[in-house]
């Protein structure tokens, strides 16, 4: 099993040669679960970066979402292998906020300082506001987004980043639709209440 650098583009893939390596992959194939780490490192890895806030932890959640993908794949039953898979990576996420807990956090302003241009790394599916984005702004949105509470930053991460529908983000962190809706308005209402006392956006 190998592991791409995240900078490797997506491998573009249909449904049906998905399930194809999925199934060669359940009976022991490594190569066609790498070519399923091809076709979502970038996406997972992106995740990770958006919700941890650190290039270095973000390869090393993907890496540990991967590994545990592996080693689960025999448990997979059906599906959107993508909704699997991104609910292993958002776990991994998880893992590593929980360590992070135990040091020092940094404030909004050094977050903005530190993100510099790592913040403007490319995602799969942005949506419109980030792609419109500048530099500086988008490096305060993304310091904004690592203020959020965990459990909305992961969805506006999935939602406003990924682009993945209520549905699709549902069934990824295994909600309900109106909790992904709940959560989701009060991630935008906080990102929209620090982007105006920061001047990015109109009051």
């Amino acid at each position: 099993m190998t592991f791409q650098d995240s900078t490797a583009p997506t491998v573009e893939h249909s449904l049906l040669q998905e399930q194809l390596w999925l199934s060669r992959a359940q009976k022991g194939d490594h190569a066609s679960f790498n070519a399923l780490v091809l076709a979502y490192q970038r996406q997972v890895y992106n995740l990770a970066f958006r919700t941890l806030g650190d290039a270095d932890g973000a390869a090393d959640a993907t890496q540990d979402a991967f590994l545990s993908a592996y080693r689960a794949l025999r448990s997979f039953r059906g599906g959107s292998f993508r909704a699997w898979l991104l609910r292993i990576a958002v776990n991994a996420c998880y893992d590593r906020l929980r360590r992070q807990r135990r040091q020092p956090a940094d404030s909004l302003e050094r977050l903005v300082e530190s993100l510099g241009d790592a913040a403007l790394a490319p995602d799969p599916a942005p949506g419109p506001e980030p792609a419109a984005l500048g530099a500086e702004t988008a490096a305060h949105l993304q310091a904004s987004i690592l203020a959020l509470p965990e459990e909305q930053r992961v969805v506006v991460v999935l939602s406003d980043v990924q682009g993945l529908s209520y549905e699709e983000i549902a069934a990824v962190l295994g909600l309900s639709l109106g909790t992904v809706k709940s959560r989701l308005s009060r991630a935008r209402a906080k990102l929209r209440e620090y982007l105006v006392a920061r001047g990015e956006l109109p009051g």
